[in-house]
């Protein structure tokens, strides 16, 4: 059955944009949440219920582990990035070290940054100045990720995170944590991902994953449409714990998909679109074996989290990994 068309939304309206390769100075009083862009417009929603932090086990790599590390965000997803710090960790029957945001508002403007952020920076003299300790500002944003087992959901998460990429499947029991930290000239960003087992069993832990994130990922294998078709049911689900969280529909393994025939990659990307549409979501095809597009996600979700114009270019043609996520 086809997912039931919501009538989009227009964009809202964003700074100027500026290029891709200057970084904003974001303050912490800036961050607050803003008004909700994704009216809760959908299919009929669930009720919330009550969890609890404890008694979750996985017996995937990351092991539950929070980790934060500082890099240089390379240009080009094809280019691994450099890290300057030894990954930290701690279990996930605790909260993270800093608790999720909810949806930052925007509060940038005037002045160029990378990755289409900008802020204005003030002139002060050197008596001024606070030290760099002083002055260093935080920003975490969670990120939650769901979708049918073996998809590629914890691949994704620990290639962005680490770097690092295991074509052995180990399955996700439970909730899965990690943590990337990346500084943005004045301002550490913290990526908080959380990631769900596929299987139904680990459903009733859904609340731990999509409250208070930020981006929601609905994931799906194009090579298997079932796992398409299950979109439905998981964005259905996850609204219904969140309905402010900015929503993406990324597709993976297209190293794969990409070797389909023509009419497969057709109908698969067609319907895909429309699934995107109708859950106002931007839609983007990854493959975390040939790192493409993985960088971008995270690049985006931060351009959007922020109400920010991102200078990445769109992809739209069949046969190549779409990229959409400017009209949403």
């Amino acid at each position: 059955m086809e997912m039931p068309l919501i009538p989009a939304a227009e964009a809202p309206e964003v700074p100027s944009e500026v290029p891709d390769h200057e970084l904003p100075e974001i303050p912490v009083a800036s961050v607050e949440p803003a008004a909700p862009t994704h009216a809760a417009d959908e299919t009929a929603l669930l009720p919330s219920s009550s969890y609890h932090h404890n008694g979750y086990s996985s017996d995937s790599r990351a092991h539950y582990s929070s980790r934060s590390v500082e890099y240089n965000t390379p240009t080009h997803d094809s280019h691994p990035q450099e890290y300057h710090s030894q990954p930290s960790y701690s279990p996930l029957t605790q909260q993270p070290q800093h608790p999720p945001t909810s949806r930052p508002g925007s509060g940038l403007s005037n002045g160029p940054g990378q990755h289409g952020l900008s802020q204005p920076t003030p002139d002060l003299t050197a008596a001024q100045k606070p030290s760099s300790q002083q002055a260093k500002n935080s920003v975490v944003i969670k990120v939650g990720m769901v979708g049918d087992a073996q998809i590629g959901k914890t691949s994704l998460m620990v290639k962005y995170v680490e770097g690092s990429w295991d074509e052995d499947y180990i399955q996700t029991l439970g909730v899965n944590f990690m943590e990337k930290t990346i500084s943005i000239r004045n301002t550490e960003i913290t990526f908080s991902i959380w990631d769900l087992g596929g299987q139904r069993e680990f459903v009733n832990m859904l609340p731990l994953v999509c409250n208070d994130a930020v981006a929601i990922l609905f994931m799906f294998d194009l090579t298997r449409k079932s796992t398409l078709n299950s979109i439905k049911e998981w964005y259905r689900q996850g609204r219904g714990f969140n309905k402010t969280a900015i929503p993406f529909l990324v597709g993976t393994k297209y190293d794969h998909f990409v070797n389909f025939p023509r009419e497969d990659q057709e109908e698969i990307s067609i319907q895909a679109k429309r699934f995107a549409k109708a859950m106002k979501a931007s839609l983007i095809f990854s493959s975390t074996s040939h790192s493409i597009n993985v960088q971008k996600i995270f690049k985006i979700v931060l351009a959007k989290a922020f109400d920010l114009k991102c200078t990445i270019p769109e992809i739209e043609n069949i046969g190549e990994p779409l990229l959409l996520y400017k009209n949403v």
